[in-house]
């Protein structure tokens, strides 16, 4: 494979880089305060899911969500976290690509009438797929530092 500047496998760990710092960026922006103490993030995520064209949406999150709405608050920010830090320093990077793909596919379902969210998730779930199938943790990561995943 020819590249300009680096080889394929550092371009797959700059491109697991800054999807770790998307969520990063993710996880930073969020009000943690209005998030955990009065709700905010997940009392949007409510009324977003109450109007969903797709049935099945509405009662998969009003059977999970809805009545845990402090839990998956909690569950959202630091799953953000988890997953900016793990990609971006390269730690249980697989584990970490897997629950990406899974987190965007949900928020992308949940958001499925705005583009601009369904634009962000499909891509950010795209770049999961390519760093887990490229196996991007084999450069500039803890898991090649540690021997993990080869």
């Amino acid at each position: 494979m020819r590249t300009i500047g680096l080889d394929g496998a550092e371009w797959l760990a700059v491109l697991r880089i800054g999807l770790g710092l998307w969520w990063l960026e993710s996880w930073r922006h969020k009000d943690k305060k209005d998030w955990f103490e009065r709700g905010t993030g997940i009392g949007w995520a409510v009324g977003v899911a109450a109007k969903h064209r797709w049935a099945f949406v509405r009662g998969g999150f009003d059977a999970v969500v809805t009545p845990r709405p402090k839990v998956m608050a909690y569950v959202v920010v630091y799953a953000e976290l988890a997953l900016g830090l793990g990609l971006t320093l390269g730690f249980l990077t697989p584990i970490a690509l897997i629950g990406a793909i899974v987190l965007n596919l949900l928020y992308f379902l949940l958001m499925i009438h705005d583009w601009a969210e369904q634009g962000q998730n499909s891509m950010m779930a795209l770049i999961s797929v390519v760093g887990l199938f490229g196996m991007s943790w084999q450069t500039w990561s803890l898991d090649e530092a540690w021997g993990l995943f080869l």
